[in-house]
């Protein structure tokens, strides 16, 4: 069976200052590294369809239609369907700054909602840490499931079941209009005995990431005809800006070695 692979373009693009994630038109996450830009990755099924790992969440149904878009003045990606029975959307974003929560710089939250009418879906997460060179275990729990391997450990927390397939999880799941499942994917102690407590709702991580990327958008002074061009750019290269030291990465993959088997193209000093 031949490897699937999006065009690059089908890519929107989510991070925290420190890192980012690729979110495709499909609904799949194929590309995270963390803690870092320059960490291993955690998923990479844009360089391999089979080995690499991804966080897919899609419509079960194959008759749909796909459009991306960011929440207007922030780096918030919606990724929406379109189909006969209805209309869903996944909201993807990474929370920044929160001092009270020293993991809350590396979690990724996703949101799926119904719009209109009903759909089904159908969730998989299937880390591959270390370019899918590190084994991990996978323990599911009452709010989710941990994944820790051995030099990084995550918690995938969610109140809808999953299931074990391999090393990673999937779950099906239907939703009305106005309905909505989470799932927030953080980094953990490698020996806590338990995920991070949450000490804000899914709705105030959004409103805070909302508020930070508008402030920070706030202080382009700029007004001419090309405005909306213009802070999507700033917006996009604010995203590339690793926060401790201001420097800007070469690009979302810059932890991709130019050839087969060789060095990382780009590491942050």
């Amino acid at each position: 069976m031949p490897m699937a692979y999006q065009p690059i373009e089908n890519y929107g693009i989510i991070g925290d200052l420190h890192s980012v994630a690729l979110v495709g038109m499909d609904g799949s996450i194929d590309w995270l590294c963390l803690p870092h830009f320059d960490s291993p990755s955690v998923f990479a099924a844009i360089l391999d369809d089979e080995k690499g790992g991804r966080f897919k969440i899609a419509p079960v149904s194959e008759d749909v239609t796909r459009k991306q878009f960011y929440w207007p003045d922030t780096n918030i990606l919606i990724t929406r369907f379109f189909s006969p029975d209805g209309v869903g959307q996944i909201t993807d974003y990474m929370p920044i700054h929160m001092p009270e929560n020293d993991h809350g710089r590396h979690q990724l939250v996703r949101r799926v909602d119904v719009v209109r009418g009903d759909m089904n879906f159908r969730m998989e997460c299937s880390p591959a840490f270390n370019y899918a060179r590190d084994e991990h275990g996978t323990e599911i729990t009452e709010s989710g499931v941990f994944f820790r391997s051995a030099q990084l450990s995550l918690d995938l927390t969610t109140q809808v079941p999953l299931k074990q397939r391999d090393g990673g999880v999937f779950a099906e799941f239907a939703l009305r209009e106005e309905q909505s499942a989470v799932f927030v994917l953080g980094e953990i102690d490698p020996v806590a005995a338990h995920g991070v407590a949450f000490l804000r709702s899914e709705e105030e991580l959004f409103m805070q990431t909302v508020d930070y990327w508008r402030h920070w958008l706030s202080k382009c002074t700029y007004m001419g005809r090309w405005r909306e061009m213009v802070h999507r750019s700033a917006l996009m290269l604010k995203l590339l800006t690793y926060e401790p030291t201001g420097a800007i990465v070469a690009a979302p993959t810059t932890s991709l070695p130019e050839g087969k088997g060789g060095e990382p193209n780009w590491v942050i000093r």
